[in-house]
């Protein structure tokens, strides 16, 4: 069974609501029987399902198109197998993946994951939330995902240039600019995205500088597109804030993760005026008191891009900051908590010692980081909790504003395209903020969020017709 928050329950007809709770369980049922050994998608499919209960009350039409059974199956799922040669000349096979997830309201967009960790549960989690986060954008944009078990961390250039050459090879006959629009993830950077664009130009003979996002300015990119998740991170946390007349200035921080989203998150929080106290990566955490200034994140920037080091590091590089390998990053005291590293890292007990320590808001830099008993902690303690779906949203804006860069044959200024990421961050906060309070439920960025992104898609499909 898989119970739905009974005080949404309150004031219906018992009936009503006992039928409306079945419908949602069968559905979460079936989610499970078709999608076995997928815990990460079964976790964001029961996140999104049973917040969207007010909405179907409110409008059954949704029920009578079977919406929700539609919107948890994917539209297409491509697997396909990637030999490539390593630095010995031996073949190696990965597999490869694009879930297209939905694509009601525009072509497909969102990441490419390369991470031995890559399997279809995790796509499929991520594509289905990459729906209603794309939704919330207010951009044409719909849903999807792929990548591939391949680690690039540990090859050479050769190495992942021949993988993702190989990759393009199958990818290239799915996607383009009116299709699907894949752009960087987890193991997927500038380096990787100029590889794969480079061999879609060779097979296609088409410059096609729509079809991937993340580009290199010089070739298509968009400004502000590496720093744009992390900076919209911390504006969403900006804007909570503001609804308690509180300011991000002079608050502590803690970030965890060292990557893209982690390094422009503290950025940011250094340019509106807070204090970062620590970072991490998957070997530890580093607490610097004095916090993490501009230098330091410089010198954090050059460790994690160019010497691909660990985090350790800096506690041997600057005097006072403590490296940690035990304990966690999220019993440190802090304001402000940006978990920006990956999925469930925020357990149940690690959300319950935030709010022992006074935390006063939590942004999910990365995506679905809380795990659900974490996030129904931060919830009953009126924490601002703002959920990857929406805090995250900034990266694949940045992306459409790239995609609609390209159409025009034009380029922004910096200061234009982070006006504009500020302004839709802005905007999706209000939305999430405004649905909640609609549906009774005022502060509930999670519920705010799952429904103002469902009910853009669920509508689209039920005007096109139940074949889409």
């Amino acid at each position: 069974m898989y119970p739905c928050s009974a005080q949404r329950t309150r004031g219906t007809n018992l009936q009503e609501v006992k039928s409306m709770d079945r419908y949602i369980e069968s559905v979460l049922e079936s989610v499970h029987e078709k999608n076995p050994g997928q815990p990460e998608f079964h976790q964001a499919a029961q996140e999104v399902l049973e917040t969207l209960e007010p909405a179907l009350k409110k409008f059954p039409k949704f029920q009578e198109n079977a919406i929700l059974e539609r919107i948890v199956e994917p539209e297409r799922t491509i697997m396909f197998r990637v030999p490539w040669l390593d630095r010995d000349g031996k073949i190696r096979v990965n597999r490869g993946y694009r879930i297209q997830f939905n694509s009601a309201i525009g072509p497909y967009k969102g990441g490419l994951r390369f991470h031995p960790t890559v399997y279809l549960g995790i796509l499929k989690f991520l594509g289905f939330e990459q729906i209603f986060k794309n939704s919330l954008s207010g951009l044409p944009m719909g849903g999807a995902k792929g990548g591939s078990d391949f680690d690039p961390h540990d090859k050479t250039d050769d190495e992942v240039r021949n993988f993702c050459e190989n990759f393009m090879l199958e990818l290239y006959r799915h996607v383009d600019q009116f299709t699907d629009i894949p752009a960087g993830d987890i193991g997927v950077g500038g380096r990787e995205i100029a590889y794969l664009y480079g061999m879609y130009r060779r097979i296609t003979n088409n410059h096609g500088t729509g079809v991937l996002t993340g580009k290199g300015q010089g070739w298509g990119g968009s400004l502000i597109r590496p720093e744009a998740t992390g900076y919209g991170c911390v504006y969403f946390v900006q804007e909570m804030l503001k609804t308690r007349k509180l300011d991000i200035k002079g608050k502590n921080v803690v970030v965890s993760g060292s990557g893209n989203v982690a390094q422009y998150a503290v950025e940011k929080c250094n340019q509106l005026g807070a204090k970062v106290i620590a970072m991490s990566d998957s070997d530890g955490f580093v607490h610097d008191p004095e916090g993490i200034d501009a230098k330091k994140l410089a010198w954090i920037m050059d460790l994690k891009n160019v010497r691909r080091g660990r985090i350790k590091e800096f506690a041997d590089q600057f005097k006072g900051v403590i490296y940690n390998t035990s304990g966690s990053i999220w019993g440190l005291k802090c304001d402000v908590a940006l978990p920006s590293a990956t999925q469930n890292e925020i357990q149940a007990d690690h959300a319950q010692m935030l709010v022992n320590n006074g935390v006063l808001a939590v942004g999910e830099g990365a995506n679905m980081p809380t795990v659900p008993e974490g996030a129904e902690i931060f919830l009953k303690n009126k924490i601002l909790y703002a959920p990857g779906k929406a805090a995250n949203a900034g990266g694949v804006s940045v992306s459409g504003l790239e995609m609609a860069q390209n159409s025009q044959r034009y380029a922004w200024t910096r200061e234009e395209v982070d006006k504009k990421l500020h302004d839709i961050m802005a905007n999706i906060h209000k939305t999430a903020y405004d649905t909640a309070e609609m549906f009774g439920a005022k502060g509930n960025y999670v519920l705010g969020a799952n429904i103002a992104g469902f009910l853009k898609v669920a509508n689209a499909m039920v005007d096109q017709g139940y074949l889409v």
